[in-house]
């Protein structure tokens, strides 16, 4: 093209570099993010070392559901981030009994949660009500691995500002790729 001033090669790279750091920042604060998983409270569904996509944006259109796998941020420790599965949402009214978490008065079917643990919720500082019902806002998360499992048994219900988005998938290790359920 006549005219068109050529840029040095090393201008290009740098321009390259830079779009492609700003791209990725973009993506991965509000698009996609990746997680590793660094203990067992969610075996078998997440293995310790399993790495997964989180859709943030999802919760801009979607609430949380029941039964699937969210990123949070910790309550006890903002700077951390933990996965746990949705047991309970806004309105649920939740008891534990022998391990056997009740919703809404109904024993739930959780074929996901293989380590079962004898728990019962009992009145305290965290639950002054048992059964208790879900506030607004607010969400219950368990682990699957139930007998290894520091979650809202212990801390409390996750905010809906502390929920970075679901799993959808699992990349790595190669052998476990796909959606974990």
């Amino acid at each position: 093209m006549a005219g068109a001033a050529v840029k040095p090669w090393w201008r290009e790279t740098v321009e390259t570099i830079v779009w492609a750091f700003v791209l990725a920042m973009i993506i991965r604060t509000f698009i996609v993010q990746a997680f590793w998983i660094p203990s067992g409270s969610m075996i078998p569904t997440l293995e310790v070392g399993d790495r997964v996509l989180v859709a943030k944006f999802w919760h801009w259109f979607f609430e949380p559901a029941r039964g699937s796998l969210y990123v949070f941020r910790y309550p006890v420790d903002r700077e951390r981030d933990f996965v746990k599965r949705v047991i309970a949402i806004p309105g649920d009214t939740v008891d534990i009994r022998g391990g056997v978490v009740f919703i809404n008065g109904q024993p739930t079917e959780e074929p996901y949660v293989k380590n079962h643990d004898r728990f019962t919720l009992r009145p305290s500082n965290i639950f002054p009500e048992v059964p208790f019902t879900v506030p607004e806002g607010k969400y219950m998360m368990l682990g699957d691995n139930r007998s290894n499992s520091s979650d809202s048994r212990y801390w409390g219900l996750a905010s809906k500002e502390d929920m970075r988005g679901p799993v959808f998938f699992r990349y790595w290790p190669p052998r476990r790729i796909g959606i974990p359920r």
